[in-house]
């Protein structure tokens, strides 16, 4: 389809087609094709931090709509579970509690905290019951640090979406990085939930649209680099504050590195700043709605709200006010695709050849 090709060569590429943006099918089939076998953000582990934690969660509310629970077991194994029940489809768990069990309310259906399927009352005449099918499903789980991450519909292994962002900061200590709810903000804007991973993806913006932020990094030495269902945005700082103190093994070694954007398809952004990290998690609503959870983990409370990670609230309005801007202009009769710069636009390039790909 013409609307999913992007020439590998940017010199000659053009954009995905507006109808990407603007048709509801597409927008409805991205879902399974886009995010339900790509890996997603749970969160920390200390949402099922001891023995008989149970919490229930929807994977990507109003989009991939899965209901959830994560719990952990009397070996204190973490398991990520279907929240449904297999006898009638009913949730089994309502609410983060402590148990032994999971026990839906609507016919006393039982499992144990793995998932496996324990009792069921009267079904003593049922044949062939139980198999492997009345047990919940569980799905892949992956640990980094203290993160959580998993898919509905495993293809790929998580290395291939975290692998290089995980060994360019593997000299962090992410054990140290506190989550702050307090510090954490939900935004809700009008446009499609690309358009802002477009915008995120390229630093080519930056002067005309963040003073702020333009002020202290470099843009001139603001460099992208790509994987495979990922990239890296590394922003260098103006002057000799505010920057990380780099060991010897880095391979940043040497350079003032402000900030490190990693985004991993199709829609998280790990934005690593001196005094921690700022999660951002992509979640479409509606073909023009998107709500972005920024989630705040603090490693350095004296350095918070400096430099390349300071005023994120302000760079956040600065952003969507464009990006809701170009959510009006992509329906216009005049505009059908753009061209890429070869030199600034690059990320955009590349996840729109991984849509191209997954899509076509």
């Amino acid at each position: 389809m013409a609307a999913f090709f992007v020439d590998p060569d940017i010199s000659k590429a053009r954009t995905l087609d507006t109808s990407f943006y603007t048709s509801q099918e597409y927008f409805n089939s991205s879902r399974e094709k886009l995010f339900a076998n790509s890996w997603q953000f749970i969160g920390h582990t200390d949402l099922a931090g001891g023995e008989g934690d149970v919490y229930p969660f929807v994977m990507l509310e109003n989009y991939l709509d899965e209901p959830l629970v994560l719990t952990r077991d009397r070996a204190d194994k973490l398991h990520l579970l279907s929240n449904v029940c297999t006898h009638r489809g009913n949730l089994v768990a309502e609410k983060a509690c402590k148990a032994s069990s999971l026990r839906c309310r609507y016919h006393g259906r039982m499992f144990q905290l793995d998932g496996r399927f324990h009792s069921m009352p009267e079904f003593r005449e049922v044949l062939d019951f139980p198999t492997p099918g009345d047990d919940l499903r569980e799905l892949p789980l992956f640990q980094w640090g203290n993160w959580l991450f998993s898919c509905l519909r495993q293809e790929r292994e998580a290395g291939l979406y975290l692998q290089e962002m995980m060994e360019r900061v593997s000299w962090m200590p992410l054990g140290d990085f506190v989550y702050r709810p307090e510090l954490s903000r939900e935004f809700t804007l009008k446009a499609h939930w690309a358009l802002y991973c477009e915008n995120y993806l390229e630093g080519f913006h930056i002067p005309f649209v963040h003073a702020g932020l333009n002020a202290v990094i470099d843009f001139n030495n603001y460099t992208t680099e790509l994987f495979r269902f990922s990239n890296l945005q590394l922003g260098i700082a103006r002057g000799e504050e505010d920057c990380f103190d780099l060991p010897a093994s880095s391979p940043d070694a040497g350079k003032k590195v402000a900030a490190y954007y990693f985004f991993v398809f199709p829609n998280m952004m790990f934005n690593f700043y001196p005094w921690g990290l700022s999660v951002n998690i992509v979640q479409p609503v509606g073909l023009q709605e998107t709500k972005v959870s920024f989630l705040t983990y603090v490693w350095k409370p004296e350095k918070f709200n400096q430099g390349a990670g300071s005023g994120l609230d302000l760079v956040e309005m600065e952003d969507e006010e464009v990006v809701e801007n170009v959510q009006r202009g992509i329906r216009s009769r005049f505009y059908q695709y753009g061209r890429y710069s070869v030199t600034r636009e690059t990320g955009t390039h590349h996840f729109h050849r991984i849509i191209a790909e997954l899509m076509g």
